[in-house]
């Protein structure tokens, strides 16, 4: 028998590649070019190797024996405990027709607290007016038109569903029932309270507050 370095291929070519010493592969020539035998590297093989392994043991530990729990399961047991802390601590109900300013100096510490991180922005520190309003004169743009009268109720209604084409968000989110009432009875405790650099007069003038 013949050794392998003498074999020739119809064109006369080697079964081994002189130059890296490689087996050229049979039957994989295209336009000239011949493919080597060339072995994978041993860090590829153990790669694949191990996403195979991988493979079989998310297949078992998924949807086989179960041992962790699909996305399903998970939302299903998320939901379970949200609906245990809701029904722990239901929600706070306002009666919102009744609503009245809070008068307490611990409210309205705590209102001035939420006005000084949120309000501040746009109404200036003393609630003077900046981008949003002045909120310390007798002119307002939301209101009671029809009995001359600005309401907690109408301002609440401005907090909760924002003025969006000027630039004011909803805080419905952001701020619970009791911490909108609190900053709001702050901000009409500051009615008539004249801070320098006031803004102009904008909206309605209104007679009645509270």
């Amino acid at each position: 028998m013949s050794n392998i370095d003498d074999k020739k291929l119809p064109h006369g070519e080697p079964e081994i590649d002189e130059l890296t010493n490689d087996r050229y592969l049979e039957d994989h020539e295209y336009d000239g070019i011949r493919e080597l035998d060339n072995k994978l590297p041993q860090w590829w093989l153990y790669l694949f190797y191990g996403t195979i392994i991988f493979a079989l043991v998310y297949l078992v530990g998924y949807h086989l024996a179960e041992w962790w729990p699909l996305q399903e399961g998970e939302y299903k047991t998320e939901m379970a405990a949200a609906h245990e802390v809701k029904q722990a601590t239901p929600e706070v109900t306002i009666d919102l027709e009744n609503m009245v300013p809070m008068i307490a100096a611990a409210d309205l510490a705590s209102g001035k607290e939420i006005y000084d991180k949120i309000c501040v922005t746009c109404h200036a520190p003393e609630a003077q007016g900046l981008v949003g309003p002045n909120m310390t004169d007798n002119y307002w743009i939301h209101g009671d038109s029809i009995n001359n009268r600005i309401t907690i109720k109408n301002l609440y209604d401005v907090v909760i569903n924002g003025v969006i084409e000027k630039g004011m968000i909803s805080y419905k989110d952001q701020l619970t029932p009791v911490q909108i009432q609190q900053v709001l009875s702050y901000i009409l405790s500051l009615q008539g309270t004249k801070p320098v650099n006031a803004k102009a007069p904008q909206g309605k003038k209104y007679d009645t507050f509270g």
